[in-house]
């Protein structure tokens, strides 16, 4: 099932700094929405640093702030929603391949 659409780049906030969200993968699963984003601070302490974000939303789209939780049913089409993100695929390829 294809992902909510949400705008890219978007804002988002955290009170030590803010940027935009420039890539994401994202499924939409039967209970929830499984995404990794990958985040560029443009203001405050973290600004000209990124980081990489594992979230979900509800099915009505809605940020949640609870842990991810991805089943196995789900690796395929995160996989998928991937494909479309080089940036964000590269640095989880360094996360899980030996140097």
């Amino acid at each position: 099932m294809a992902p909510s659409a949400r705008p890219i780049p978007r804002a988002f906030s955290y009170h030590w700094g803010s940027g935009s969200v420039v890539e994401e993968a994202a499924y939409t699963a039967q209970h929830h929405e499984p995404a990794v984003q990958l985040l560029e601070y443009e203001e405050g302490e973290a600004a000209g640093s990124w980081a990489v974000r594992f979230c979900f939303y509800n099915l009505d789209g809605r940020f949640q702030r609870s842990p991810l939780m991805v089943g196995e049913d789900e690796l395929d089409g995160l996989r998928a929603a991937l494909a479309r993100t080089p940036r964000l695929r590269a640095l989880l390829r360094r996360l899980v391949e030996e140097a």
